[in-house]
């Protein structure tokens, strides 16, 4: 079954060009001119399997449009603007956007970093299969936070982290970051690490996208966030994840 896609764009010509080459690769792609027309979709319709958003817009922005989205959807999202600033990227990101493509591009760039957030995807497929029901820790599970009332569950296979019987909303980057974390405990791994092993080829060759989805992370698992004890920063080197207290 194709998978579907939103194109977010109010240049015609540029909305276009990626329709054409996306419908190559195999999406079913829907247009919008506009924020509030792509708001409007989703609404109605659902979210679809993943996104591409301009920032520069008619009317609301992509930021806002980015952060309207992700109060209710976890779809993945790839911004493709002509704003290169290194603010502009970071700002994209922590308002929930998952990689960032700057004007002019090459298609090719573009079907690549899809694939990539596709395969990113994957892992949270079998998020609907968890039920709310289901045993607080199982055997494929890892504790991160083993406070007695609300325990913090990872299940890598189920695509879900819990806290207690609540099921938090992580996006697919943040979940995929967690899970790499959590694959090495106690043991520190750089930010160039988790740029290849999170985002594929890396991105921009700026290590400070890790920097940015840890700190959103944070603000979703940790206790107290601006006292993290679940993922903890070493000066200098990266991030790791210490046995559960």
């Amino acid at each position: 079954m194709s998978a579907s896609l939103m194109i977010v764009e109010d240049d015609d010509r540029v909305r276009g060009v990626l329709r054409l080459a996306m419908e190559d690769e195999g999406y079913e792609v829907t247009e919008a001119g506009q924020a509030e027309q792509a708001l409007g979709y989703l609404r109605e319709h659902g979210a679809p399997d993943v996104m591409i958003v301009d920032l520069m817009l008619g009317g609301m922005d992509g930021f806002a449009c980015i952060r309207e989205v992700r109060r209710h959807h976890d779809v993945p999202i790839i911004v493709v603007s002509a704003r290169d600033d290194t603010h502009d990227v970071v700002a994209a990101l922590e308002v929930g956007a998952d990689d960032y493509v700057t004007k002019p591009f090459e298609i090719k760039e573009i079907t690549a970093r899809m694939r990539a957030l596709r395969r990113r995807a994957g892992l949270a497929a079998a998020r609907e299969d968890a039920k709310p029901g289901d045993e607080i820790c199982a055997a494929d599970e890892v504790v991160l936070d083993a406070d007695p009332q609300a325990p913090l569950i990872l299940s890598p296979e189920k695509g879900t982290v819990r806290r207690g019987r609540e099921r938090l909303h992580l996006t697919i980057t943040e979940f995929r970051l967690l899970c790499e974390l959590a694959a090495d405990p106690g043991h520190v791994l750089s930010r160039g690490t988790l740029l290849e092993r999170v985002w594929d080829r890396g991105f921009f060759g700026d290590e400070r996208i890790v920097d940015v989805h840890v700190r959103r992370l944070r603000t979703k698992i940790e206790r107290d966030p601006s006292n993290p004890r679940i993922v903890v920063t070493v000066r200098s080197l990266g991030y790791r994840i210490d046995a559960p207290r």
